[in-house]
């Protein structure tokens, strides 16, 4: 059984294998639940502010959002 590599609260980005007409995807999406493995890939339940419904994802459709705290001037 493989390993979940996201962890709830992480920040990600969504690039789902089939074509989503309302899946921004240049916003970051929000880890919100691990689900159980299907088909031997870790599944993950993501939700954005800016998409009114959450996401059910597979871990390769899924992209670490490297979310920097730094501000620049």
């Amino acid at each position: 059984m493989a390993e979940h590599k996201f962890k709830i609260g992480q920040m990600v980005f969504f690039h789902p294998r089939s074509r989503m007409a309302d899946v921004p995807r240049s916003q970051p999406f929000q880890i919100t639940q691990r689900l159980p493995t299907t088909d031997g890939e870790p599944q993950y339940r993501i939700s954005s502010a800016f998409v009114e419904h959450e996401f059910a994802a597979g871990e390769s459709e899924l992209r670490p959002a490297q979310i920097s705290s730094a501000r620049r001037y």
